[in-house]
């Protein structure tokens, strides 16, 4: 799913998001397509997700049937659920159109199903370290205000991520010159691309802010909980290189092949902390509820 979700994004960066024409699943009429770079990128983002799709379906299969752990039977659940959503996605961007909202839907389904299989994957993880039935120490519970709190951030994070995927499928990223300014101003006049870029950079500064926020509690109000503690630190350090790779895109944004790397960067990170809340989203539910024992104990 990482490398369906980043292969994606080379698709849009180097602008071959045509390089098989208006076809799906063919490209130009071929299973093998012509040997042009474009074809090549775009063929092999939608191999790769193909076999995301197919791990999805018998990790499915497998969890569904032959395993009894209900968590992770949601995991497996959801993933497939949103690998199927976004690859149909996918295929009518390519058919019928390449517009900026179907596009930014498209990445942000992506980044669920990644956030799904990541879960998926270290409760697994977690349930085989487990296998052997050791005692398991209580987890002392969280507030209703601390659950809450993490699903606003967590949902926040979603919609900011729309805001810059928006940003690129418009064009918009250079909208906004400038570091810490937007044009020489604190507040530029705002008409197309710049308000575009304006709104994304409003909505990325105020989910700084926000996760300080949770951070702070699930740091200070959770001494003898070192999982909600290590999700707060882990949560802030991810929001503010996020914030740094945003500013060197802006930095980098005239030279192709460095703004290419950096914008690469700019979305695994933001990738990783969608998945970090995820978690710290079900943790914080589970534990609001007084849920003890071996769902997600060993973080």
């Amino acid at each position: 799913m990482f490398l369906a979700t980043m292969g994606g994004l080379v698709v849009t960066k180097s602008g071959s998001g045509l390089g098989c024409g208006t076809e799906w699943p063919l490209c130009h009429g071929k299973f093998v397509p012509a040997y042009t770079i474009s074809s090549l990128i775009e063929y092999s983002h939608r191999a790769i997700s193909a076999l995301a799709g197919l791990t999805a379906l018998f990790s499915f299969i497998g969890f569904i049937f032959f395993n009894k752990h209900r968590e992770l039977k949601v995991y497996a659940s959801l993933t497939l659920l949103f690998v199927l959503v976004q690859a149909v996605m996918g295929a009518l961007a390519v058919v019928f159109s390449q517009s900026a909202p179907i596009m930014a839907l498209h990445f942000g389904f992506a980044m669920i199903a990644f956030a799904s299989s990541s879960m998926m994957a270290l409760g697994a993880r977690r349930m085989d370290q487990q296998k052997g039935d050791l005692p398991i120490p209580d987890e002392p519970p969280v507030s209703k205000g601390m659950r809450n709190l993490t699903w606003f951030a967590t949902i926040y994070t979603y919609m900011v991520v729309y805001t810059g995927a928006f940003v690129t499928h418009t064009d918009s990223r250079g909208g906004c010159s400038g570091v810490l300014l937007c044009n020489g101003s604190i507040l530029p006049e705002l008409s197309g691309g710049v308000a575009v870029a304006f709104f994304h950079r409003v909505a990325a500064y105020s989910l700084l802010i926000v996760i300080a926020v949770l951070a702070h509690y699930a740091y200070r109000r959770h001494p003898y909980n070192p999982g909600i503690r290590k999700l707060g630190v882990t949560a802030i350090v991810f929001i503010i290189m996020q914030i740094l790779s945003g500013m060197l895109n802006i930095v980098t944004m005239k030279v192709p092949e460095w703004y290419f790397f950096s914008s690469m960067l700019h979305t695994l990170l933001i990738q990783i902390l969608f998945g970090v809340l995820c978690y710290m989203s079900v943790r914080v539910w589970q534990l609001s509820r007084g849920t003890r024992g071996k769902i997600g104990q060993n973080l």
